[in-house]
């Protein structure tokens, strides 16, 4: 796949996902010993599993985008700051957590995740419920210390932190989550569906550009833009992942039960397939459009966002 002109999405994707998991190994090296022997295999499994891990580039690709490094045009990838995929990791830490929990038996009761067994089949409920909770404080530990790394201030560093932990609360991620069981065999209103989405898949997308603004210490305008454009791909990716549930089978997209199976309102329901292919690109549209009324060109935010709403995995 490949983006707007020269840039290839595609290489671009495989290089940041090979240095997003290098920073996700030493994470673990750094904080596995502070889990209990039975619960650091698990934590650990969970994640390194793979993963499209859209969520730290983001974090990577605003960072860039902002300027952090003081050269133009901006510095090829591999010449950023280590430290910033270090900060970055961190997300894909919380975004480890909610997918444990996502396929727990009294969640989803999902036995495919990422075309493998997903970890409760592997390692039991107990081990993986408690291993998914203590990835929480290790994410918000790595956070504050590898902002330290890359040379921020306590006061950035908290909001660092905060932004990451609002993100993942009953206001966020964690709130959708009980709005998305909740909603199992009832028709929600798109509105409703919207809500839902916007807290369960959103909020961690949305503070993933966030964090990345926030890092390269950004004007107060960018760090709005890159908000309205972080909202704005969470939920072209919620719609995507509807059409994707729909009309891919297991073996493709890595994961099973199908929210139809489950009883889920979804865009596909309320629009149909092709009217929710279009409703995601035209979200996606409007998230770039708050990027340009900023003044911030970045081609890997472009090509991110346009992957977000088409994706076919």
């Amino acid at each position: 796949m490949t983006g707007a002109g020269s840039f290839r999405l595609d290489v671009y994707l495989a290089g940041e996902r090979k240095r997003v998991d290098q920073a996700l190994r030493r994470a673990m090296e750094r904080y596995g010993a502070l889990l209990s022997p039975h619960l650091a295999p698990v934590a650990g499994d969970s994640l390194l599993s793979g993963g499209k891990r859209l969520r730290p580039i983001l974090c990577v690709a605003a960072f860039r985008a902002c300027g952090r490094v003081a050269r133009r045009p901006a510095p090829p990838p591999a010449d950023l700051p280590v430290g910033i995929y270090e900060v970055a990791a961190s997300i894909e830490m919380i975004h480890a957590y909610s997918l444990m929990h996502d396929d727990l038996p009294c969640m989803d009761d999902a036995p495919l995740r990422r075309g493998a067994p997903t970890a409760h089949t592997v390692h039991g409920e107990v081990a993986t419920m408690r291993a998914g909770l203590a990835l929480i404080p290790l994410a918000a530990l790595h956070c504050w210390e590898a902002a330290g790394r890359l040379g921020l201030g306590r006061r950035r560093r908290r909001r660092l932190v905060s932004t990451l932990m609002r993100a993942a609360s009953a206001r966020g991620m964690v709130g959708g989550q009980a709005a998305d069981l909740l909603a199992e065999g009832r028709e929600l209103s798109k509105g409703e569906l919207d809500t839902l989405h916007r807290m369960k898949t959103g909020a961690l997308l949305r503070a993933s550009v966030c964090l990345g603004a926030v890092a390269a210490s950004a004007e107060p305008d960018a760090v709005a833009a890159l908000d309205a454009y972080g909202r704005a791909i969470g939920l072209a990716f919620q719609i995507a992942d509807d059409v994707l549930d729909a009309t891919a089978d297991a073996e493709r997209i890595g994961k099973e039960p199908s929210d139809a199976a489950l009883g889920k309102s979804t865009y596909v329901r309320f629009l149909g397939v092709e009217a929710a292919r279009d409703e995601a690109r035209q979200v996606a549209a409007g998230g770039l459009g708050a990027l340009r009324r900023a003044g911030i060109d970045s081609a890997e935010l472009d090509a991110l966002a346009r992957y977000a709403a088409s994706r076919d995995r």
